[in-house]
């Protein structure tokens, strides 16, 4: 499917779905993603608990967050998808990320675990039809399609991407 309109997007996952120079969502998955392992494999492992400030996150959360967030957000694809009508939480993304043990894990390791969790992706969002994909569901409060949580994925991760090159690396 196409990238959706930007009206049918919950106003605060607006930015990420602007920021998706992709029209079609599994090669905007793809590309995307590649680009994601090409910028993170240019990382150093004696860089990756840089913060670029106090109280931001080490590179290592960075990529433990995106990968927190694209599973949570495939799971919410994935619910919708099967027509289940049950309204999802939402989860507090600063409590999870120092719990995610990314300063005891290889930079490799969590790279290699991003790659993975972007198949397993690309597969679910490749298995759904066209019905699927317009299929809506309820999280944290808000509407959203199946196909709108599939841009939301890419355009999460081109915002930490971003902020990686702009905060990290500049």
């Amino acid at each position: 499917m196409s990238k959706p309109d930007i009206n049918e997007i919950p106003e605060f996952y607006q930015k990420y779905v602007q920021a998706v120079n992709y029209t079609d969502l599994i090669p905007a998955l793809i590309n995307s993603g590649n680009e994601t392992i090409d910028l993170l494999k240019s990382i150093p492992e004696k860089s990756a608990d840089y913060k670029y400030a106090e109280g931001k996150w080490t590179i290592r959360q960075v990529i433990a967050h995106m990968i927190d967030t694209e599973r949570v957000f495939a799971y919410r694809a994935l619910r919708f998808s099967r027509n289940d009508k049950t309204q999802l939480p939402g989860f507090e993304q600063n409590d999870w990320a120092v719990e995610t043990n990314a300063e005891n894990r290889k930079l490799y390791k969590l790279i290699e675990e991003y790659n993975n969790v972007r198949a397993s992706t690309i597969d679910l969002f490749g298995s759904f039809n066209e019905e699927m994909l317009k299929r809506v569901g309820n999280a944290n409060g808000s509407e959203m399609s199946v196909n709108a949580l599939g841009f939301i994925i890419v355009g999460h991760e081109t915002h930490h991407r971003n902020i990686l090159n702009e905060r990290y690396f500049s």
